[in-house]
């Protein structure tokens, strides 16, 4: 991806509170967690992964935002769902920003080959996080995390399957310490 994508991204993304996310990654690491459609299984994952590790994510020094491409009301329920209410968040209904942090769309094999089906037929059903029937954004959209400072991404996950699972807390090493 080009250096200059990202950065353009960066001026203009506002979170739900109106906080610049480029300024707010010169006061802390961000971890910048963009989802998929809220109706998709592996959306629903993510978030209870997130709010599974969030105060270890704050303990750590860093700022939680998601991106997602559904509208503010929406999105707040999903968040209220899963503990995550008051995170910040950037809404990103045309994937601009998906796009300008390399962000793609997925191949027939990423979303729908056979990882797909058994990660999907684990986290949905297994897991309780239901299957996706509701199509809430661009279905084809993959997701991916980066760890900001200082304008700057420090590291990164691109999802390569719709189904992988970040760990998001080791994505912040090396960038983050324990408050004392």
């Amino acid at each position: 991806m080009p250096q200059s994508d990202y950065l353009t991204a960066l001026d203009q993304m506002k979170t739900n509170s109106g906080d610049s996310v480029k300024e707010v990654s010169y006061k802390q690491p961000v971890l910048l967690v963009f989802l998929r459609h809220f109706g998709c299984t592996f959306c629903r994952e993510a978030l209870k992964d997130l709010a599974d590790r969030i105060e270890e994510i704050n303990r750590l020094g860093a700022k939680l935002v998601l991106v997602h491409m559904s509208d503010m009301k929406t999105a707040e329920e999903y968040f209220g769902k899963y503990k995550l209410t008051g995170v910040a968040n950037v809404m990103d209904p045309n994937c601009l920003y998906y796009q300008a942090f390399g962000l793609t769309k997925g191949t027939a094999r990423q979303l729908f080959g056979l990882h797909s089906w058994i990660r999907g037929f684990q986290a949905g059903v297994i897991d309780g996080h239901g299957v996706g029937t509701k199509q809430l954004g661009d279905g084809f959209q993959m997701p991916g995390v980066f760890v900001l400072q200082q304008g700057k991404i420090l590291n990164k996950f691109v999802h390569k399957m719709a189904g992988d699972r970040p760990a998001y807390v080791d994505l912040l090493a090396g960038c983050c310490k324990v408050k004392a």
